[in-house]
């Protein structure tokens, strides 16, 4: 899938790499759009350099790994450093997202996201589970940023995690995220970014979605009246 001009600098990207990074990649044979490229894809990439290795598992028949990393949809690749940060790429990295993804790598491999301290030490308050989804589309130019914001910031804290959703793959999560342009990132399900944004914007939204009080669960619904029942000994009428 690349030609020879595209591995050659794909290798001097690679070059920089310092420890190594697995590639792991959830597909399936049927009925999966994209499967197919995203594998040739990784698999090609993967003999590029010598610090990288590539696992391929099955999402129907490997429920242990699907299970081990929470996989809901596919295609899926996950870029592991000496441990799973919680960085996931949906659907193909095609269009923008190529260069996204030989960014994530070579972050992983240097194992330092390269974060500003004012930043850092902000992230460093975000104590409970925060799910970052970033919306994109192959096409879109501001897209890849954000995406390896939230992949930054996922290496930096390990309560976050990040996902890039690719939209026309999974057009159901675009309705259902009511996303209207890209890229869009959705946080812990009920918090909103649009558009590209400062990493001190996008830390904010994070520590105020991490802080949010839990929703009270919904009430139960109210028993219906009951007639009043009849008097023990009911007197005739008298007439």
């Amino acid at each position: 899938m690349l030609g020879d001009k595209e591995k050659a600098e794909i290798q001097k990207i690679f070059s920089a790499l310092i420890s190594p990074v697995k590639l792991i990649n959830f597909t399936q044979t049927l009925e999966c759009q994209f499967c197919t490229e995203t594998r040739g894809l990784l698999t090609e990439l993967a003999a590029l350099s010598d610090k990288l290795t590539l696992e391929v598992y099955n999402f129907q028949i490997d429920t242990e790994k699907v299970k081990q990393y929470n996989i809901d949809k596919i295609p899926a690749t996950i870029v592991e450093g000496e441990r799973d940060y919680g960085i996931r790429f949906y659907g193909a990295p095609a269009g923008y997202e190529f260069a996204t993804l030989l960014g994530t790598i070579t972050i992983v491999s240097k194992r330092d996201p390269g974060l500003p301290e004012p930043v850092r030490l902000k992230l460093k308050q975000v104590e409970n589970p925060v799910h970052l989804q970033v919306f994109t589309t192959p096409t879109c130019p501001y897209c890849p940023a954000m995406v390896a914001m939230a992949h930054r910031f996922t290496m930096e804290n390990n309560m976050i995690r990040s996902d890039m959703v690719e939209g026309i793959e999974f057009p159901h999560l675009f309705q259902k995220y009511d996303v209207m342009g890209v890229p869009r990132t959705v946080i812990n399900e009920k918090f909103f970014v649009d558009g590209l944004v400062p990493e001190t914007v996008l830390v904010d939204e994070i520590l105020k979605a991490a802080n949010a009080p839990p929703e009270p669960p919904p009430a139960a619904a109210p028993e219906p009246p009951q007639a009043a029942p009849p008097p023990a000994n009911p007197e005739k009428p008298v007439f």
